[in-house]
């Protein structure tokens, strides 16, 4: 069966390592035959604000998270690529997923005690992330806190299973034959994911 992925590049501006890391990955999945269905948040328009949406009312989506949506149901794994802002998402992805990842959607509250359903079973991921601070500070200093919200408290949340996240870093003293491991590393995970 042909793998259905999904590539969500979380960075809010073109020109970026996030955005090259997606090309490579979507290069490696696409060598593999994958299907692909790819957004860039920096060409996603919408309003990050939740006015008007609470208890008993229903705001609605713009096209660009209308097809977001879309794109997450049509998926078979998921591929996240973006990098840590002050620990955790950069503000616009959050906003996006504030917005479009409701219930009903990603998951559903039961009627009766604290449990949910996952609506997004039996979806896998991929998560690639850069940042500044090390690798092992992040581990050591601050216990991976975007590691956990992405892997727990969002995608697995919603009954998505992380295969696996990645960090590249630290960004800002790398050099370019580091930069060209990453790129190639990128097209191998998509390449694998191309395979399940």
């Amino acid at each position: 069966m042909t793998a259905k992925i999904f590539i969500w590049c979380g960075h809010p501006r073109r020109d970026s390592l996030s955005t090259a890391l997606a090309d490579a990955y979507q290069r490696g999945a696409e060598a593999s035959g994958a299907e692909i269905r790819r957004q860039d948040l920096c060409d996603m328009e919408f309003d990050p604000d939740m006015k008007g949406y609470g208890p008993g009312l229903k705001m609605l989506l713009e096209p660009d998270l209308f097809d977001w949506q879309d794109n997450m149901k049509w998926a078979s794994h998921l591929a996240w690529i973006y990098p840590i802002w002050w620990q955790g998402m950069p503000g616009k992805m959050k906003a996006a997923v504030d917005r479009a990842l409701l219930p009903g959607f990603g998951f559903q509250y039961q009627n009766k005690g604290m449990g949910w359903d996952k609506l997004l079973k039996p979806r896998t991921a991929d998560v690639i992330m850069t940042a500044d601070t090390p690798t092992w500070w992040d581990r050591w200093a601050y216990h991976m806190p975007a590691r956990r919200q992405v892997k727990n408290n969002v995608l697995g949340f919603c009954g998505v299973r992380v295969t696996d996240v990645k960090l590249f870093s630290p960004v800002k003293s790398v050099r370019p034959d580091t930069i060209d491991r990453w790129l190639k590393r990128a097209y191998f995970y998509g390449a694998e994911a191309g395979r399940r």
